[in-house]
């Protein structure tokens, strides 16, 4: 277990408000902010780990990485998480309740048309297993809000 695992959040600002280094800008609302008011965590952008708002968070960040996502997520008939679907987080970001992003990234630089084209390719080969978390039934993401009546 790495030192900082066992602290607590207000721990780790209290460290950070006199470190050597500022922490990630993604833990802001948007570059430079300083407000603590981004992602709970610094981890992949759409991480399974990750809690409601921050993939919700990340959803209106990354549009065009949770499109692609979704675009998995239909192709090969699973589930991004066996509780909520990428295709549902997209839905309700959009419709329901988001965060403020703070930073839109566009994802148009040729890493990520080189992603999606490798994704691609990889959906047209056969599945490595048969779906599994798409069988399952998922949780909620509101209760009756407009965007999934």
């Amino acid at each position: 277990m790495a030192p900082h695992q066992g602290l607590s959040t207000a721990s780790v600002k209290k460290w950070h408000a006199t470190a050597p280094v500022p922490h990630s800008w993604t833990y802001d609302s948007a570059p430079g902010a300083g407000d603590w008011a981004g992602t709970s965590r610094c981890s992949c952008s759409l991480c399974v780990y990750a809690s409601r708002r921050d993939l919700l968070l990340s959803v209106v960040r990354r549009p065009r990485l949770a499109d692609l996502y979704a675009e998995v997520e239909r192709v090969r008939g699973d589930s991004f998480r066996a509780d909520w679907r990428i295709a549902d987080l997209i839905r309700h970001a959009r419709s329901c309740e988001a965060p403020d992003p703070g930073v839109v990234f566009p994802d148009d630089e040729p890493e990520f048309a080189a992603l999606q084209a490798q994704v691609r390719e990889a959906l047209k080969m056969e599945p490595r297993k048969e779906p599994d978390l798409a069988r399952k039934r998922g949780r909620a993401l509101c209760g009756d809000c407009a965007g999934h009546q």
